[in-house]
């Protein structure tokens, strides 16, 4: 069996195997600082460790439940603040000519490529969360008359 194991600030993907009657970990990927379990970890360890069935689907959903963001104290919730508070700082003092003087056109090519990116995920969240505004009381989440 599968499962997500955290040592430090790293999430890994490890399963138990038995080898000379004694249980091993076998680590089979690390997942980062948050553990998501991406198409590309599904590969790459579907490859490295072509003989080991995982239930992926359950894997998933496992992580899922594991983000509690209800707890405004919680180390996930913390940091999920301040990543969104350091991109808003970010992206307010990035301009238009920046991208203009840019040495290499790829460049700005893909970052306007991750903004309009980000502008559709945001979209998305967004209005997941109107639709379920009543879980959250009735304080509007975006601004009204834009």
């Amino acid at each position: 069996m599968a499962f997500v194991r955290r040592k430090g600030n790293s999430f890994y993907l490890v399963h138990n195997v038995r080898r000379g009657g004694k249980v091993r970990q076998l680590h089979l990927a690390r997942l980062g600082e948050r553990a998501r379990i991406t198409d590309q970890v599904v590969r790459e360890v579907s490859k490295k460790h072509p003989f080991v069935e995982l239930n992926w689907r359950a894997l998933r959903e496992q992580m899922n439940s594991q983000l509690n963001l209800a707890d405004p104290s919680s180390p996930a919730t913390q940091k999920l603040v301040s990543s969104l508070r350091a991109l808003n700082l970010d992206l307010a003092d990035l301009f238009p000519p920046i991208l203009r003087i840019s040495e290499t056109p790829a460049v700005a090519r893909e970052l306007i490529v991750q903004l309009r990116l980000l502008q559709s995920t945001l979209q998305v969240k967004l209005s997941q969360f109107d639709r379920k505004r009543g879980r959250f009381g009735n304080t509007p989440l975006r601004m009204q008359g834009r």
